[in-house]
């Protein structure tokens, strides 16, 4: 058996003594009080969305109340405290608001429609003040206080939402880790078990995880919180080994399929492995991508939640492991593996499986390196004459055998085409890449730009002969020079139109590769305030009585990331 003595058994008794449970008997390591929060909606509480959801490159860091498909709904402070932060951006949130309170936690509320009076005039003047319309805003406590229960803003379809519905945290004032608001009691009605629908076995056989690693994806059966192998078999394992599971959740409020709390993994009885969705840091939020099968996620978009922990992966939604949770089958023995699955109202489903471990199988010796060798514990490092790549320690979730090839240039571009590894790989922050051109770049060195021949552009410089970027992924990377202005289409306003009738000038605008960096709307050489819609792309000002009866002057400037520029300008009567 893998690991099975007192030693291990008595340090997963000690650990789980040490872990709280609540009613329900869900792990987490504290309690959180109960009683203090109200539910910041008075609509019957449903969700879209659960806290620890899987999204693509992030958990899901709340919980999305559902608001009938309609925006308008008032919005409750759910506890007193005060306003301590308001923020305004292009995607995202849209608008949210964060509340303070005394208990040591804070609360967000995103994708609102608007704020209060009094706080959207303290926005509008900011926004005047700093000449900008995305705003992040920290409130002084006293400015805005408030009660439990006061209606603190109007629900909305803000920013990157795909429809209408209160995005909600409760957060740790002092660290900002995102915490489950059911945890708190609000709590969801419940009483489905979640749904396994698939396993995953990896040989890992002492080789890194990445997406050469051998797996065997089985179907899987059942109801009822009881499932097991479609097709009913033994496995036949020897080796280091690693399991996971494509599984969902459905609460008794919606139909929707969200994301569960915890699984933990047994061997023989003995709890090799544990994941619950209790709490995170948003700079650890990218990990997913380390949890779940990203090659798997990006070739077929299936979800597989790995249930072993990679080496460089650190987030705190692992209590508990032993070894990682990869076990080695090895001593011509049948053993019992056991996933067990809870949502966070506590409702469980098991799949139970029969492992024959075989010595006398031709394990796979660990792979040599085909390329160069990258440490995830170490900052890394790879260069030729034409590139050079350095991947800052804690970037990389496991050791990469990282394989480089040139490849032709791609038409206009100013250099050859240099191929990073694959994309099948992740990466948790940035890593920099310098590219030295092949063809001068004459008085345009400060146009030139890096460009990932599959999502775009990445920040570039011009640094002492190459060029040099932040990238956040790996693939085909080339040079170009960005000298076109950006493109703006206006869409209700042209010279001399009358505008008498109308609430808003809107426009549209765009850039071919470099991407915008600002914009800026002016009436009569003044600065106005233009709004950027996310789900349009519209962009808009909204007359207001600062512009008196007759003629005006506007004017639109907008600017990419390489300096490159395009002003629209107009006269309308207003």
């Amino acid at each position: 058996m893998v690991r099975n003595d007192r030693v291990i058994i008595l340090f997963v008794l000690m650990l789980f003594a040490s872990i709280a449970t609540h009613a329900q008997d869900v792990i987490q390591t504290k309690q959180y009080p109960k009683g203090d929060f109200r539910y910041p909606i008075d609509l019957p509480p449903s969700t879209a969305g659960s806290f620890g959801e899987l999204r693509p490159n992030h958990f899901h860091s709340g919980l999305d109340f559902r608001t009938n498909q309609r925006i308008g709904f008032p919005v409750h402070a759910v506890y007193d405290g005060y306003i301590s932060r308001v923020r305004i951006q292009f995607g995202g949130f849209g608008k949210a608001l964060y509340i303070t309170h005394p208990n040591g936690y804070t609360s967000v509320y995103g994708h609102i429609n608007n704020f209060t009076p009094e706080v959207e005039k303290y926005i509008h003047d900011w926004q005047y003040k700093n000449q900008s319309f995305e705003a992040d805003i920290a409130i002084p406590a006293g400015v805005f206080p408030v009660k439990k229960s006061d209606v603190v803003a109007i629900s909305g379809n803000q920013g990157a939402s795909a429809g209408p519905h209160l995005h909600f945290e409760l957060r740790d004032t002092v660290t900002q880790e995102t915490i489950n608001p059911q945890l708190f009691g609000l709590t969801i009605p419940d009483e489905i078990a979640p749904t396994i629908t698939a396993l995953g076995v990896y040989h890992l056989n002492g080789n890194p995880f990445s997406d050469k690693t051998p797996k065997d994806f089985l179907a899987v059966s059942g109801a009822n919180g009881s499932y097991h192998l479609l097709k009913p078999q033994v496995l036949n394992l020897s080796g280091n080994t690693g399991f996971g599971i494509s599984v969902t959740d459905r609460n008794s409020a919606s139909a929707n399929k969200n994301g569960i709390y915890s699984i933990e993994l047994k061997l023989d009885g003995v709890t090799m492995y544990t994941f619950s969705v209790e709490r995170f840091a948003f700079d650890q939020t990218h990990a997913i991508n380390a949890y779940i099968d990203y090659p798997a996620f990006l070739t077929s978009h299936r979800w597989v939640q790995k249930c072993f922990i990679l080496p460089g992966s650190r987030i705190t939604l692992y209590p508990q492991s032993i070894n990682r949770g990869i076990m080695a089958f090895n001593d011509d023995k049948v053993h019992d593996v056991e996933f067990v699955v809870k949502d966070v109202a506590g409702n469980t489903s098991t799949l139970n499986l029969k492992v024959q471990s075989n010595t006398s199988a031709n394990n796979l010796a660990p792979a040599k390196p085909e390329g160069t060798l990258l440490r995830y514990d170490r900052e890394s490092k790879f260069a030729n004459s034409k590139v050079k790549v350095v991947i800052p320690a804690g970037n990389l979730y496991d050791d990469l055998d990282f394989t480089y090839s040139e490849l032709p240039a791609k038409p206009g571009a100013f250099s050859a085409t240099h191929h990073l590894h694959n994309k099948l790989t992740p990466i948790h922050d940035s890593y920099d890449i310098w590219i030295k051109p092949d063809i001068s770049l004459g008085d345009n060195a400060d146009k030139a730009v890096i460009v990932n021949a599959a999502t775009g552009a990445i920040p570039s410089t011009w640094e002492n002969g190459w060029v040099k970027g932040s990238a956040r992924a790996f693939g085909d990377y080339y040079v170009k020079i960005d000298t076109t202005p950006p493109v703006i289409t206006p869409i209700n306003i042209r010279n001399g139109a009358n505008m008498k009738a109308l609430h808003s000038i809107r426009m549209r605008m765009s850039d071919n590769l470099s991407g915008v960096k600002s914009y800026a709307g002016k009436i009569d050489g003044k600065w106005v305030l233009v709004e950027w819609d996310y789900k349009t792309k519209v962009l808009s000002y909204t007359f207001d009585d600062s512009i008196a009866p007759g003629k005006h002057l506007f004017e639109f400037t907008v600017t990419d990331a390489k300096n490159n520029a395009s002003t629209f300008k107009a006269e309308f009567i207003r």
